[in-house]
């Protein structure tokens, strides 16, 4: 990275605030949809202002396992030295969370509009307010290089979902028991579907685990 693109990268992370944040954290075992609205004043000018709306997509969160994590980051080490991190690693118990974003490939829609930015962010703030949407932002940043503002919010949202991910990931890493209760909800209201509830305990190995409860459930004892 070149000086000046390394100074604009950093005034950029530098520059950007968060004035509405997401009301929920990202989803733990599923993809998550955030709205977002850029706020910036032209370069060339400070009178007219630029709103972008876009959309990012936040990946389900993944476990990387100690022995995954020391490949990527402790090449160049040496065997023996490898394995006494692992070693480590695995003694604490450390769970390394991988996250995965993506700005949607569909047109972002801006405009401009002539005033004050304060004025501008206010408005923008209340009306996204006022929808109330879960997963809604709003930014003030700058206009070029304007992507990169978006990390400023990529980072806060990993920061806030991150606790409550290893804690839920750390009971169910492969995200069984979550399908399962989704599937008991399911069956609850719709009979039909409690052979698939059925499949989905033997696929996953689980039916044991669930067996007093299906069997309720079967017999239509609530």
């Amino acid at each position: 990275m070149s000086d000046k693109r390394e100074f604009d990268f950093w005034y950029a992370v530098n520059n950007t605030e968060i004035v509405l944040r997401p009301q929920r954290i990202l989803e733990t075992f599923g993809a998550t949809v955030v709205d977002y609205h850029l706020i910036s004043q032209l370069m060339d000018n400070p009178r007219q202002v630029r709103v972008r709306e876009g959309r990012l997509n936040a990946y389900r969160p993944e476990i990387i396992t100690p022995s995954s994590f020391m490949e990527d980051a402790l090449e160049g080490f040496t065997e023996a030295q490898a394995s006494e991190y692992l070693d480590w690693l695995r003694e604490h118990d450390l769970m390394i969370l991988k996250y995965g974003f993506k700005i949607k490939n569909e047109p972002t829609s801006q405009q401009i509009i002539t005033d004050d930015l304060a004025a501008v962010t206010e408005r923008v703030k209340a009306d996204q307010t006022a929808r109330n949407k879960p997963y809604s932002a709003v930014l003030v940043g700058v206009d070029e290089p304007w992507e990169v503002c978006l990390l400023k919010l990529l980072v806060e949202l990993v920061e806030q979902s991150g606790p409550h991910h290893a804690h839920e990931l750390g009971h169910d890493p492969h995200g069984h028991r979550n399908e399962i209760e989704q599937a008991f909800r399911s069956a609850a209201s719709d009979r039909s579907k409690i052979p698939a509830l059925a499949d989905l305990l033997k696929r996953t190995q689980l039916f044991g685990d669930y067996e007093d409860r299906f069997f309720a459930l079967v017999r239509g004892v609530h």
